[in-house]
């Protein structure tokens, strides 16, 4: 699983993601993790998936003989991402709500000018 170490680390480094961060998406303990990710301790299956999943890829990606680290100036520098916690159910359904409404905000605005326009007729 050494490969899968390496893989981590480099793509930690080379996002700057803390392992605080992933501590908290993984519920692994700060120590554990340190331990995991300096190879003094064996790392389970089980953490493998909380932490790839916790980097949004899966477990394969860090395991891949043709592994590569995106550079990070491919990504936005406007977008920040933080852990907030576990949403509620109606967090959940807000955000969903905003999404659907995002998805097709092209098409609520030119409904919007439609009305318009036919209220000045």
């Amino acid at each position: 699983m050494a490969k899968y170490i390496d893989n981590v680390n480099a793509y930690l480094s080379q996002m700057k993601i803390k392992q605080t961060y992933i501590s908290m998406k993984t519920g692994i303990d700060t120590k554990k993790l340190s331990r995991i990710l300096t190879g003094i301790q064996d790392v389970s299956s089980t953490d493998m998936e909380k932490i790839a999943n916790a980097l949004g890829k899966k477990t394969e990606f860090f395991l891949s003989d043709s592994f590569s680290v995106p550079d990070i100036d491919e990504f936005m520098p406007e977008k920040i991402a933080f852990y907030a916690g576990e949403p509620t159910k109606r967090q959940e359904k807000i955000a969903d709500n905003l999404l659907r409404l995002m998805e097709n905000i092209d098409e609520v605005m030119s409904a919007k000018g439609r009305l318009l326009s036919m209220s000045r007729e």
